[in-house]
């Protein structure tokens, strides 16, 4: 189900980037000579008015063939005799539908779910924030003089810091205020999924999973354990091992459960040392979350999306730079299991609609962007191509553009097929 539902998601994406060169240049009276779904071989068409309508083999992206794009066209309806003006709408159609519909995918999951917003609800105690003098009801602003839009641009700004010291702007009772500090970025983890979230919840000490090759699976503890005891002190919630973890380090540890109404000893392991989340790592425990007018929503939508985008540009830059590993890039196949995985592991059926319409609404603005990239054969590069027109005022050999796509579209099918077989590496790790 959550294979066939990702495809179906990936699907819609496409259809919908694809529909805006369609719809565009429709409305401008361009002729269309086919509609795609996907590339390669066809395997399905049928013929409605001048446009054929196809769906291919390769489930990467579509296309829009227009009279005129790819070759010289005396068609008066040709996409080469239209204004350099119409040309650019008509490209840039395509990633806006992309972002519009994140915007309002975005906005639905707002309206149901509430959004945080940066105003902390909590402090860690004996935390940097404590320790600086940041306070329940404070709103950060600013994180190193960039704009926090989104509490997870906090996660965005840290990613690629190891201990550097960090710049806060707040805001206290309408008065903005900075402070300078040094967040604790390392933590100590056993790797496990609590049943709870809450930190200090009443089952947030039940395993509801085990990671691979983590510290929990080499003790021995399984799905459903409640963990009782860490070297002998109580455990009540996930703060408390949070706590004793800390305290501990890189110190063997026992641990003692509670499994099927007995109590069990499991193997005594090192916790495994990682880095916090930037929001606790500075000392903040919660933000105050809320579910606000049909305005807010909207903005909180907008927002939401600039977080995505940010993170995307971010993540380009870190791939060239070497602070992400090429090997991350994920194609259709892992894209596809991370959707399947996300609505495998829905409790109802809001939560898989929530889940499946969050990873979607990321994907989206992704495809969007992305395509707005000047790299041939995607969006953005013919929209360089068209600027260059206008300044050369003399039209561009629509065959050198054409072999400029091609040439563009080889490179990315490539890079595709790199990493649809980090994909496979990853499926085949577990």
């Amino acid at each position: 189900m959550g294979i066939v539902l990702a495809i179906l998601a990936l699907s819609f994406l496409i259809i919908i980037h694809e529909l805006g060169h369609f719809m565009v240049a429709k409305a401008f009276k361009v002729r269309v000579n086919e509609f795609s779904l996907f590339m390669g071989p066809k395997l399905f068409s049928f013929q409605k008015g001048e446009t054929l309508y196809s769906l291919r083999l390769i489930p990467l992206g579509g296309y829009v063939k227009m009279e005129g794009e790819e070759e010289a066209s005396e068609d008066d309806r040709a996409y080469n005799k239209k204004p350099i003006g119409v040309r650019a709408a008509i490209i840039a159609a395509g990633p806006l539908m992309n972002i519009l519909t994140a915007i309002v995918f975005a906005f639905i999951i707002i309206s149901q779910t509430g959004y945080f917003t940066t105003q902390i609800k909590d402090i860690v105690p004996g935390s940097a924030a404590e320790k600086y003098d940041l306070r329940v009801g404070d709103k950060l602003q600013k994180y190193n003089g960039k704009t926090l839009f989104n509490v997870n641009d906090l996660g965005i700004f840290s990613y690629p810091l190891t201990n550097e010291s960090i710049t806060l702007q707040y805001e206290r009772n309408g008065v903005s205020k900075t402070v300078e500090l040094t967040p604790e970025r390392e933590n100590f983890i056993l790797g496990f999924t609590p049943l709870q979230d809450e930190l200090e919840g009443p089952d947030s000490n039940v395993v509801k999973a085990v990671s691979d090759n983590s510290p929990a699976i080499k003790a021995g503890l399984k799905v459903n354990d409640r963990i009782v005891e860490i070297n002998g002190a109580d455990i009540r919630t996930r703060k408390d091992i949070r706590d004793i973890l800390q305290q501990n380090q890189d110190k063997n540890v026992n641990i003692l459960v509670e499994r099927a109404g007995e109590l069990q000893k499991l193997k005594p392991v090192v916790p495994l040392k990682s880095k916090n989340p930037e929001y606790y790592a500075i000392g903040i425990l919660d933000f105050v979350h809320e579910k606000g007018s049909i305005g807010s929503t909207i903005k909180e939508a907008a927002k939401y999306n600039i977080f995505i985008s940010r993170s995307i540009y971010y993540s380009l830059g870190w791939l060239f730079t070497g602070t992400v590993p090429a090997s991350e890039l994920m194609g259709p196949v892992g894209i596809t299991t991370t959707i399947s995985n996300e609505v495998a592991e829905s409790q109802s059926l809001k939560e898989t609609v929530i889940r499946l319409l969050s990873i979607t609404t990321m994907i989206s603005i992704n495809l969007g962007l992305v395509n707005l990239i000047p790299f041939p054969a995607l969006d953005g590069s013919k929209l360089v191509l068209l600027l260059i027109e206008g300044i050369r005022k003399k039209p561009l050999n629509p065959e050198k553009e054409a072999l400029i796509t091609m040439v563009g579209m080889v490179i990315l099918i490539m890079l595709m097929l790199y990493a649809t077989f980090n994909d496979i590496l990853r499926i085949g790790k577990g």
